[in-house]
């Protein structure tokens, strides 16, 4: 991390307002998931499930929509060990490997969809200041494109009759602190569209979860700050040093796409856009190439070792099975995704 002599220019790398963000972001949805919310409605939809294409299209779906608000990492987190749970409880046991695999695109590419939906954009919408409409149009068409290939992959199966059922019914706890933290998310969506300042958010924040919910405060990912830290000093001081700026700026001068993409199969996507956005002002590239990049590879999106983490805990797990699925349908989904950057 030292390349260059340490000084007081290390906390200028630093961007306070992307970190509080996410202390924020991770806090309410992790308050959220405290108070039984995404579990009683994954059960919701799918008591209603009577064959396995719904049963799949759902268990796909559930992820590439929520993780458009709460993270692909938290998506993961929450609905991985559910279809395990769920496919387990019906005897589809077979289709683990192929659910799980989809779970973690539709997670990944449905995160993309908005600026919250995941570190990587939600650090270059700040770092470029983009404006909100044009990153929703610069992301849709990769987002109908998206849905469609999911819908595809989990709809092509045979559907094989299958009724879920739930022998404890999860409920939402406490109506008033679910109250809070929708008031929470609201402060921070408006000062995602930079209508309210990070720090009068971040001190309602604090002060309303050491009233209302103190535990929250252990369930924040702590390490994904830290990490987030030491990239930002990371970058700064490869800025200072000429010969790797040099290269960095002639590598994203011939594509931004296309280097940030092929980054992020190296060190993932996060790192990716931390890294490189200060060397150059290619908004748009940086924003598809991180987030369609997030496919390939298992380390290209930090968040696909969440699912493999729960896969390999389930029974008779298959490793290998799993890595060489994951990888021929993440390049495949590269690949196209790739394609349509470059036509439109």
């Amino acid at each position: 991390m030292f390349f260059v002599t340490p000084s007081a220019e290390y906390l200028a790398y630093i961007d306070w307002k992307v970190l509080a963000l996410l202390f924020c972001l991770m806090a309410v949805v992790a308050g959220f998931g405290k108070c039984g919310l995404f579990d009683v409605m994954g059960q919701s939809l799918l008591t209603k499930c009577s064959g396995m294409r719904l049963l799949r299209f759902i268990l796909v779906m559930l992820p590439f929509f929520t993780s458009m608000l709460i993270t692909n990492d938290v998506a993961l987190i929450t609905f991985v060990p559910f279809a395990i749970t769920v496919l387990c409880a019906v005897g589809r046991e077979s289709e683990l490997i192929w659910i799980i695999v989809l779970q973690t695109v539709a997670a990944n590419l449905g995160s993309m969809a908005t600026p919250v939906g995941n570190p990587q954009s939600l650090y270059l919408y700040n770092h470029y200041n983009i404006p909100t409409a044009q990153y929703f149009y610069t992301i849709a068409p990769f987002v109908i494109v998206s849905v469609l290939l999911l819908t595809a992959a989990s709809l092509f199966k045979k559907n094989d009759r299958a009724q879920v059922s739930f022998e404890t019914r999860s409920k939402l706890e406490s109506p008033l602190r679910i109250s809070v933290y929708s008031v929470l998310f609201v402060l921070c969506m408006l000062c995602v569209l930079h209508l309210l300042d990070y720090r009068i958010v971040l001190a309602a924040l604090i002060i309303a979860l050491l009233i209302f919910d103190r535990p929250v405060f252990k369930l924040i990912d702590y390490g994904l700050l830290l990490t987030f830290i030491c990239f930002f000093i990371f970058s700064g001081n490869l800025g200072n040093i000429p010969a790797v700026r040099s290269l960095l700026v002639q590598l994203l001068d011939r594509s931004s796409l296309m280097t940030s993409a092929l980054a992020s199969q190296i060190v993932s996507n996060v790192p990716a856009a931390v890294l490189l956005a200060g060397f150059t002002d290619d908004w748009r590239g940086m924003l598809v190439g991180t987030n369609i990049g997030g496919l390939g590879t298992i380390i290209a999106s930090l968040a696909s070792l969440i699912s493999f983490k729960y896969y390999m805990k389930s029974d008779n797990a298959k490793p290998i099975k799993y890595l060489a699925v994951f990888t021929v349908v993440n390049l495949i989904g590269l690949a196209l995704l790739t394609a349509l950057a470059i036509v439109i």
